[in-house]
């Protein structure tokens, strides 16, 4: 007996359009929380009321090439948008969660609204001038806001990361945007590290990373 062949189709699912109608929400996200290198970048994002996109989703699901596709329909059509970088300095100063956070603040008070709710992607957050806000976990792959968020942030943190290659290209930033990869961490051993470089992570095994040197 011969059965056909049924081609399976993805159909990917619709995000939500908002937490709670009505109101101006704003989405925020982060990117480069777990780099060994660079700026943490956030996104803060209002969207027209009428916004929807199939292909919308969490960052990291998207190919490089859509990340950048919809980057363009997010500024393109967004009431609101900013992104905003901490740098590796206060990521060491503060920490990487309060930096992150603080990055998400400065992408809030950059727009030009004023939102009347926030939508968090992930479980941690820090009061943002009385607004009340909600934390979702994996919200970027729940909610258009947060999701466009997540675009914008990862994007712009490549696009600054795949630049600072061209200063220090033995650390192959273009292509691990600053991760923790085998190749990053061989060429932290070889060359040391750069300004760069988040000196409060663990960059090395430990008695190696007491031996690093900065570059200028």
């Amino acid at each position: 007996m011969h059965f056909a062949k049924i081609n399976s189709i993805r159909i990917n699912k619709v995000l939500k359009a908002y937490y709670k109608k009505g109101q101006i929400e704003a989405g925020t996200d982060e990117a480069g929380r777990g780099c060994l290198a660079g700026p943490v970048v956030a996104a803060a994002v209002v969207l027209s009321k009428n916004f929807k996109h199939l292909e919308l989703r969490d960052s990291k699901k998207l190919t490089y090439k859509k990340r950048l596709e919809l980057a363009e329909i997010i500024k393109s059509t967004a009431s609101f948008y900013s992104i905003q970088h901490v740098s590796p300095e206060e990521i060491d100063r503060i920490n990487i969660l309060n930096a992150s956070i603080r990055a998400m603040h400065l992408s809030l008070d950059d727009l030009e609204t004023k939102p009347e709710f926030i939508l968090v992607d992930g479980n941690r957050f820090k009061p943002y001038q009385s607004i009340p806000f909600a934390c979702i976990i994996k919200g970027d792959d729940k909610y258009l806001s947060i999701a466009a968020a997540s675009v914008l942030a990862k994007v712009e943190r490549d696009h600054f990361m795949e630049k600072q290659a061209q200063i220090f290209p033995e650390y192959g930033w273009e292509r691990n945007k600053g991760y923790p990869t085998k190749f990053h961490r061989e060429a932290i051993r070889e060359y040391g590290i750069t300004p760069l470089h988040r000196k409060s992570f663990k960059l090395l095994r430990k008695e190696e990373q007491l031996r690093l040197f900065v570059r200028e």
